[in-house]
C-alpha cells in the first residue's frame, strides 16, 4: 500500500515537472512569435516613412516592454550597442540622403551619446531629429547635433549636465567648495576632481556639436546653460524654452512618428494605469496638429 502511494505521489511530481516545463516553452515560443509579428510592423512602418520623407530613418527608443524575458519588463539607456547600431546606419547612408532620427529615452552613457551625436554633426545632408515624448540629457545631446529638432508640442527635453554615479557632477563641486577641501574625505576629493572636469568636457563637446549651427559666443552660453547644473537633471526644457533658448525647433510632427511609438508598448502591469478609447485627431493626413506659435517665439 505505502509502495503505491509513493509510485502515486512520484507520477504526480514528474506530471507537474513536465506541466512546469511545458508552460515555460510556451510562454517563450509566445513571447518570440508576438516579438517577430511587432518587429516586422515596426520595419515596414520604417520604410513607408523612409519613402515618405527619401530619407534614412533610423530609431532608438528606450522604453519598458512586456515582450522580454519571461514577460519581465526592461527599461533601456542609450548603450554602446546603440552607438555600433547607429554610427554603423549612418555610415550606410550615402552622404547626400537626409538622416530621420527618432528619440525617445531618458539618456544613458555619455561616451555613447557624443559618437552619436559626432557622427551626426559631421553629415553633409540634412539631420533631423523627432521627439515624440522626450529625449532628455543624453538624447538632449544627440538632439542638439541636428539642424532641425521636431518635437510634439507637448514633449521636452533636458539638462546634459554630467552624472558622477547617481549625483550630479555640480552638487559634489558645490559640496567641497562650501565646506572646504579640509572638511571631506579623500573620496569626495577625487569625485570632487572628476566631476569638474566631466564638466569641463561635456561643456566643451557641447559648444562643437551647437558650432555647426550658431556662433561661437551663443554656443558657449547655451552649452554652459545646459551643462552647469543650474537645474535638476530631469528639469524639462519645453519647446517655448527650447525657442528661447536659441534652438531651432518645430512641432510639425508626421502621423507616422506617434503610429510607430505605438508599436512600443509600455510593460507594466497586469492591467493598463491610462485606459481611454483612440481616436483619430482631425488633422491633415500623415501630420501632427501644429502649435500656432512661431518659431522663434514662447
Amino acid at each position: 500500500m505505502n509502495g503505491e502511494k509513493r509510485m502515486w505521489s512520484q507520477h504526480v511530481a514528474n506530471l507537474a515537472r513536465a506541466g512546469f516545463w511545458f508552460l515555460l516553452l510556451a510562454i517563450l515560443l509566445l513571447q518570440l512569435l508576438g516579438s517577430h509579428g511587432q518587429d516586422g510592423q515596426r520595419a515596414a512602418l520604417l520604410g513607408r516613412f523612409e519613402k515618405e520623407r527619401n530619407s534614412r530613418v533610423i530609431a532608438m527608443i528606450h522604453r519598458q516592454e512586456s515582450a522580454s524575458i519571461l514577460g519581465v519588463p526592461v527599461a533601456g539607456s542609450i548603450s554602446i550597442d546603440d552607438s555600433e547600431a547607429i554610427l554603423r546606419a549612418i555610415r550606410l547612408t550615402p552622404p547626400d540622403q537626409p538622416i530621420d532620427l527618432i528619440l525617445h529615452t531618458p539618456g544613458g552613457l555619455v561616451l555613447a551619446a557624443e559618437q552619436i551625436a559626432k557622427a551626426l554633426v559631421e553629415r553633409k545632408a540634412k539631420v533631423t531629429v523627432f521627439v515624440p515624448h522626450y529625449a532628455m540629457s543624453g538624447g538632449t545631446l544627440i538632439a542638439l547635433a541636428a539642424d532641425e529638432i521636431v518635437m510634439d508640442a507637448n514633449a521636452v527635453l533636458g539638462p546634459v549636465d554630467p552624472q558622477i554615479g547617481d549625483m550630479p557632477a555640480a552638487s559634489i563641486v558645490k559640496v567641497v567648495q562650501l565646506k572646504g577641501p579640509g572638511k571631506v574625505g579623500d573620496e569626495i576629493l577625487i569625485l570632487a576632481d572628476i566631476a569638474q572636469k566631466a564638466r569641463i568636457q561635456v561643456a566643451s563637446f557641447v559648444v562643437q556639436v551647437l558650432s555647426k549651427h550658431m556662433p561661437e559666443k551663443p554656443a558657449m552660453e547655451l552649452a554652459t546653460i545646459l551643462s552647469e547644473g543650474r537645474w535638476t537633471h530631469d528639469f524639462p526644457i519645453t519647446v517655448q524654452a527650447a525657442r528661447q533658448l536659441g534652438l531651432k525647433v518645430s512641432t510639425d510632427m508626421p502621423r507616422s512618428v506617434y503610429d510607430l511609438m505605438d508599436l512600443y508598448p509600455q510593460g507594466g502591469g497586469i492591467r493598463p494605469s491610462v485606459l481611454y478609447v483612440p481616436m483619430r485627431r482631425p488633422s491633415a493626413p500623415g501630420k501632427a496638429p501644429q502649435d500656432k506659435s512661431a518659431p522663434g517665439q514662447p
